[in-house]
């Protein structure tokens, strides 16, 4: 079988580059547009069956990406999206412009440098591994089962199939309304977005530079 994971289209809160993490924020107009590209790029999959996230931004993208499919939804708590904690809410600006630019260490080190009251990485990885195994155990006859998530579980689970530390879990890209492909336990691709066009895809991640740039 195949995991079709899907990132949620653009929220409100993507477009003001401020942290949302366990906050339940909407699409925007851009994230409703993408998440109807999405439907065509999965038109060259049959999917079967499809999971998503509890948070509205994730339901509506997978709405919006199976209209008129006929495929039904099932809610799964566990793929909800890590929580930032003390961060949601605020601006990348505003937590950059904190003593010692706690952003940049985080992007840097997620795991040693977490946002205050935020979820540890190794708990989220936890939960989302259970959720997409049994996912996939139900699923044992080669379909295509669609999982409509968040940026930060699909970066989790790629992670661990890749053998990734926590700390290099940002330099993995994973844009809004992009695929990932998983045959579990082997990772096909990562962050396919072809099916967004120019005019919907993502120009540029600052997350993914300041991620790769070597520590002073």
């Amino acid at each position: 079988m195949r995991l079709l994971l899907a990132r949620h289209g653009e929220s409100v809160w993507n477009a003001e580059r401020r942290f949302q993490g366990s906050t339940d924020v909407a699409l925007s107009a851009r994230g409703r547009a993408q998440a109807e590209a999405l439907g065509r790029g999965l038109r060259g999959y049959r999917v079967g069956a499809a999971y998503v996230s509890p948070f509205s931004r994730a339901v509506e993208t997978a709405e919006l990406a199976l209209r008129g499919s006929g495929v039904p939804l099932t809610v799964v708590e566990e793929l909800r999206e890590l929580s930032l904690g003390t961060w949601e809410g605020c601006t990348v600006d505003e937590i950059r412009a904190q003593d010692g630019d706690p952003y940049v260490a985080w992007v840097r080190a997620p795991h040693d440098c977490p946002p205050p009251g935020g979820e540890p990485l190794p708990v989220v990885s936890v939960r989302v591994r259970a959720a997409l195994d049994r996912i996939a155990a139900a699923h044992p006859r080669g379909d295509d089962v669609l999982v409509v998530a968040h940026g930060g579980v699909i970066s989790v689970y790629a992670g661990h199939l890749l053998g990734c530390s926590y700390n290099d879990l940002w330099r993995l890209r994973v844009d809004n309304a992009s695929l990932t492909v998983v045959r579990p336990p082997r990772l096909v691709s990562l962050n396919e977005t072809a099916h967004l066009g120019r005019d919907l895809a993502t120009a540029y991640l600052p997350r993914a530079s300041l991620a790769a740039r070597p520590s002073p």
